[in-house]
């Protein structure tokens, strides 16, 4: 049976609402608030467990609620101003949900690749920046996504929000800088980390063996610990007069050039 809820003040949407606001209550409960039915659909396909279902009947009608059906779900109808207090944006077909964290320790992850292809970005902290880093690295299909001393909250609304459905669709492990170097050194990977000193072009490495492609913080760059360990330092020749870019597009550029190399497998 379908659940019905019209007040704000409801327990129900107090947490929901805390659960969107406040990552030491993510934290405490493991839970995380899903927008949208495409992410939805991505997290179910991805493993995550979902918890509750919560649709606004304008956009999102219990006829289109019979996709889930086969899940079991617990489903709870909502009226328009608690969806308009929850959402981020109204072009989410009306559906939010509340699911489980996954471990993002790297001892979760899967390298089944024999030559894998990783990311992996320092200290990033603007949900934004993380989401596009998660698009691109989706987009190049790249073996996982490492956040190495990580600041912000992944499970954070505007990381799931920016990312499009992205966090669900490539392996994401966090850990401190000390415990990825060593995970990578145990995997025998090359480190390829993006920062000037003692920098080769990107244009002039080989990307087709296992590597892992190191960016840092448009503002700070990488620490010293990643050119000092590094296999090679690389850089993405500046042509303008601006001397920098954002992390998410030097990403891409940087990947894609390992996947070209690689014939895009």
């Amino acid at each position: 049976m379908i659940q019905e809820i019209t007040s704000l003040k409801n327990p129900k949407i107090k947490n929901v609402l805390l659960l969107k606001e406040k990552s030491k209550h993510r934290r405490a409960q493991g839970l995380f608030i899903i927008e949208g039915k495409r992410e939805v659909f991505l997290a179910i396909k991805s493993g995550y467990t979902i918890e509750t279902i919560y649709f606004e009947p304008q956009l999102f009608s219990e006829k289109d609620l019979l996709q889930f059906e086969k899940y079991n779900f617990e489903c709870i109808r909502i009226d328009a101003k608690i969806y308009k207090k929850v959402a981020y944006r109204g072009s989410t077909e009306g559906i939010f949900a509340v699911a489980k964290c996954k471990d993002l320790s790297l001892n979760q992850l899967q390298i089944e690749s024999a030559n894998p292809l990783i990311l992996i970005a320092e200290s990033p902290e603007k949900p934004g920046n993380i989401g596009a880093l998660l698009r691109t690295a989706d987009a190049a299909k790249i073996d996982a996504i490492i956040i190495a001393d990580p600041i912000t909250d992944m499970y954070n609304p505007n990381i799931i929000r920016s990312s499009v459905g992205g966090i669900f669709s490539t392996q994401i492990a966090t850990a401190p800088t000390d415990e990825v170097i060593a995970f990578i050194k145990q995997k025998n990977i090359s480190i390829y980390s993006a920062i000037l000193q003692d920098s080769k072009s990107y244009a002039d490495i080989n990307f087709q063996n296992s590597c892992a492609i190191v960016v840092g913080t448009e503002s700070n760059g990488l620490t010293d610990r990643w050119r000092t360990l590094a296999t090679q330092c690389i850089h993405i020749p500046m042509l303008g007069i601006v001397d920098s870019m954002n992390v998410s597009v030097a990403a891409g550029v940087l990947l894609y050039e390992a996947k070209r190399q690689r014939r895009f497998q």
